[in-house]
């Protein structure tokens, strides 16, 4: 639920600024673009922080390597939100990012599955994470030249 806060309370603060004069972020997509960046750079700090074990746990036992996949998924949030920003690279990390939490969702859907603690808080249930997952992945989307820029 973090980055879900951090993705629309960033998306907020930044049309903010754009409304008050920010010429920067005078327009939605500047905006959605900087808030996808702050909620992976946010969601990337856990591969490495106190929430790494609860991520490794999330991993599905059926992947091997369950914490190089956390490390690996953590780097490449990181270039995502690099990427997004550059408009070189913009479209590719877009589709990119879509496709890494299409990826990832199995994680989600083991850790609903197995009622799994995050934190010390439950996980919400199923469809809250996929409603969630959906929500990220449209924001990456339009994230994307595609629909602004």
């Amino acid at each position: 639920m973090v980055p879900f806060i951090a993705l629309a309370g960033s998306f907020l603060l930044f049309r903010m600024a754009g409304f008050l004069g920010g010429a920067y972020f005078d327009d939605w997509h500047t905006s959605i673009q900087w808030a996808v960046a702050v909620m992976l750079l946010l969601s990337a700090s856990a591969h490495w922080g106190q929430r790494r074990a609860d991520l490794v746990r999330m991993v599905p036992p059926a992947f091997p390597r369950r914490e190089w996949i956390v490390t690996a998924t953590g780097y490449l949030e990181i270039a995502g939100a690099v990427g997004i920003l550059l408009p070189s690279v913009s479209l590719a990390a877009s589709v990119c990012l879509a496709l890494l939490f299409i990826a990832m969702f199995p994680a989600n859907f083991y850790a609903a599955r197995e009622k799994m603690a995050f934190g010390g808080k439950p996980v919400p249930k199923l469809r809250v994470r996929a409603a969630l997952q959906l929500v990220f992945i449209a924001a990456v989307l339009l994230a994307s030249p595609l629909f602004g820029g």
